[in-house]
This record gives C-alpha cells, structure tokens and sequence, in this order.
C-alpha cells in the first residue's frame, strides 16, 4: 500500500465547500435586520432582530459555481477575488522580468555574502517590517509579491521553502493579531462596537510585543535545526526540488553592475510606493497592478530586454502565479455558500446566545473560542469586524467587561486562526507560492497558534479582571 499523500489546497478548499454546503441542510436559514452605518459606509446587524427565513439549501450546481462566484460576488463579507487575482499575475510577471535582468541573483550574492555567519538575524529582522505592515495597516494580500522575493534568499542563506513562508505569514499575521491602529480590523470594529480605537491599546501592544518574541524565537529555533541539519526540515524530500526551482537560472558569480543597482532601487522603490499607497492614499489592488505593470516595463527597459523577450518573460511570470490565483477564488467560494445559504447570521446567533451571562474572565474566553470558530468561516478581518461586533460588544456590558476587551479578543482570535485556517486565500496563497502543503505548514504552525493561545487567553483575563 503506498504511503497517504495529503491531499493539494484546491482539493481541501472544494472539500471545505462540500461541507459548508451541507451545514446549510442541516443549519437553520435565518437572519438579522440590518442598518446603513454611515461611518463604516457598510449595512451591519442589529441585536436581538434575528428571525428564521426560508432556507436556501446549496446543491451540486451551487457548489461547482462557488469557486468562480468567488472571483466577483459582491455580496460577500469580503470582496470578490478578481482584482487579488490580477494582483497576483502582475506580481508574477514582474518578478519574472526583474529575476530576466540579473539583478536578483546579483542582489542575492552581496546579501549572503554580508550576513554570513549571520544569516539568522536576518529572520526577527524581517519580521519586524511585516508586523510593522500588520498593526498598522493590516497587511495580507499585499504580502503575496514578498514570498517569491524572500523566499530565494532565504534558501540561498542555508534554510528552508518553510522558514521563508513563515518569515512574512507569521511576521505580518502576528502584527495583524496584535493589531494597534490597523483600519481594517481594530478601526472597524471599534465604530461598529461605538467605543474609540484607542480603549485598550495597552494590552494589545503588550500582545504584539509578547507575541513577536514567542514567534520570532519558535522560528528562529526551526530555521538554525534545517540550516544545521537539512533532514530536519519539514520539506526535506523536496530541497533540491525547491533549490532548482527558486534559483532557477541563477548564475554564480555575478556581477551586480550599475544597471542591475538600479534595477534593485526601482525593485524596492516599487515595494515603497505600494505600503505608501495602501496605507496613505487609499490604494487597493487595482492600482497596485498598475503599480508593478509599469515598473515591470521600466525595469525591462533597464535591462535591455527586447519587445519579445519582456511580453514573454512577463506571461511566464504570470504562468508560475496562476495556480495562487485559482486558491484565492476557491478560498472566497466557501464565504458565497455561507451567504447563499443564510447560515452566517445563524451561526452568529448562535454564539451571541453562548456568552450571555457569563462572569467575566468566562466570558471573554468564551468569546475568544467563538471568535475563533467565526474566524473559521470567515477570514477576512473587516467582514468579521461588521459582522459581529455590533452583536457580540453590547453583551460585554452585561458581564462588565469593557466593550474594547471584546474588540482585543476578535482581533486576536483572527489573527491566530489566520495564521494556518485554509479557508484564507492569503494563508492558501501564500502556500503555494512556497510550494509548501497545508499538511506540513499545519504540523509547523500548530504548536506555535497553541502557544499564542495561551498567551493570550491569559492577557484577556488579566484586561477582565483589572478592566483594561
């Protein structure tokens, strides 16, 4: 008998659909009445309007219909997948004209040159650039463009397809756990639960800091066990595999001429303009393609790539990216059946009766794990956030727990669940540019979410007691 392979990400995304489709058989349709809340610009819930509607059960067709429905349904908690996904085949192409040119291979020499004997404080390094991107601004599908630059290095510096993931999934998910003034998580759910983001920004900067280290350290301890003993990594069946395919064509020796410097100016400064744009100017992923298109252009002038050689270069770029693309539109099928079949609100009431009652330090548990379940279902941070603050804070004032406590719960629970759900198309994404299996990143991650876990069940205890 041969040995079990886990099965790819779209056959576990599908599997997900198929049974998210059934839960809509068996889980009563039903939902709340909504209202325009002008400072989100978003319809939300309204507590204690739940009422039963006439169920929507999801059949075969509805089920093969999720996935291409998850390019464009707008009436998704989180937006289609389509412009993510042309995001995704512009990077490509971008990043397949920049690696055309040299530059990278030239950049990644002088890089391992410098950090040799080193290398693995280039790991907390790097991190600290992506939490940075996470509190801030909640960084996540703009995270997609840094796996195929990082992860070269990465294993050009002695680890592995693993660390390198790791190094901008964990670095951004454990800012976005840890979330300050991020508009997309602690903003929203702040307006929707009527209290001022600033309210607990304390614990959840005490969360941040004692996260980043337990991460950074979980880490850095697995990267310096592969670079030490190659066998010892989760991929180690696929490291030449891996070494050939993320440094394919790499020439030894190169030179890093001044043409390719300036590659790698523009190569970052593109990098630069994209956080300025989404976290100043308003910027989402049509202007970003925009973005790289034309730096893609620029940099192929720069190298003296002929017409031929930069459209060609650029599709095949795009051609490595387009598996990503199918995952992230897969991932978005799973939240249209949970719509389609009205059991979102359910689930939802569901939970708003599980806390009622509770004293305090059992309550904001309590609404960690239900957070953690909702999390499941739906990934997206802002959805979760319009969903089910306006329902899960006012509850906070009958267990006297501050409503901010309940926002530092949501936003912790998510950031945890992201760190590994397959229901995330960043997460998905991020792995397959990786060429890592959910099974494997699974087994990797498990111990650290626990970790975190504990953590911060123990934060949101003290917050109770002390009422942070």
């Amino acid at each position: 008998m041969g040995k079990f392979k886990f099965p790819s990400a779209y056959t576990v995304l599908m599997a997900i659909i198929v049974f998210v489709a059934a839960l809509t058989y068996i889980v009563p349709a039903g939902q709340y009445d909504r209202v325009m809340n002008p400072e989100l610009g978003k319809e939300v819930p309204v507590s204690g309007t739940y009422h039963l509607v006439d169920s929507n059960p999801q059949g075969f067709f509805d089920v093969v219909m999720a996935p291409g429905a998850g390019f464009y349904d707008p009436a998704s908690y989180e937006a289609g997948a389509i412009d993510v996904a042309l995001f995704v085949l512009v990077i490509g192409g971008f990043l397949g004209i920049v690696t055309k040119t040299g530059a990278i291979d030239a950049g990644i020499a002088k890089v391992t040159a410098a950090l040799e004997g080193k290398e693995v404080w280039m790991i907390p390094a790097l991190m600290v650039l992506f939490a940075a991107g996470g509190t801030v601004y909640g960084m996540a599908e703009e995270t997609l463009p840094f796996y195929m630059l990082l992860i070269p290095v990465i294993i050009a510096a002695g680890y592995d397809a693993v660390t390198g993931v790791a190094v901008v999934l964990l670095g951004a998910g454990i800012g976005v756990l840890g979330s300050t003034i991020n508009p997309f998580a602690t903003v929203i759910a702040s307006n929707a639960a009527d209290v001022p983001f600033t309210d607990g920004m304390g614990l959840r900067i005490a969360i941040l800091v004692i996260g980043f280290i337990i991460t950074a350290a979980f880490l850095m301890r697995y990267a310096e066990k592969v670079r030490k003993d190659p066998s010892q990594s989760l991929v180690a069946d696929m490291k030449e595999s891996n070494e050939e395919f993320f440094l394919k064509n790499r020439e030894e020796g190169i030179e890093l001429t001044g043409a390719r410097k300036l590659i790698l100016v523009l190569f970052a400064a593109s990098f630069g303009v994209m956080i300025w744009g989404v976290s100043a100017a308003g910027w989402w992923m049509a202007e970003m393609s925009a973005l790289f298109l034309v730096s893609a252009i620029a940099i192929g002038l720069i190298g003296r790539l002929s017409e031929e050689e930069l459209t060609g270069t650029f599709v095949d770029g795009a051609r490595d990216l387009l598996g990503v693309a199918f995952v992230i539109a897969i991932a978005r099928g799973i939240v249209v059946i949970m719509n389609a079949g009205s059991i979102t609100d359910t689930i939802l009431f569901w939970s708003e009766n599980a806390v009622s009652g509770l004293s305090e330090i059992v309550f904001i548990n309590a609404m960690y794990w239900i957070q953690v379940v909702l999390s499941f279902f739906i990934p997206s941070t802002s959805g979760l956030a319009v969903l089910s603050m306006p329902i899960m804070a006012p509850l906070a004032d009958f267990a006297n727990v501050s409503r901010d406590l309940v926002i530092t719960a949501y936003q912790s629970a998510s950031g945890v669940v992201n760190l590994l759900t397959p229901t995330s198309g960043v997460v998905m994404g991020g792995l397959a540019i990786g060429r890592v299996s959910y099974a494997k990143w699974f087994k990797f991650v498990l111990p650290l979410a626990g970790v975190l876990t504990v953590m911060i069940m123990i934060m949101l205890s003290v917050g109770a007691v002390m009422g942070l």
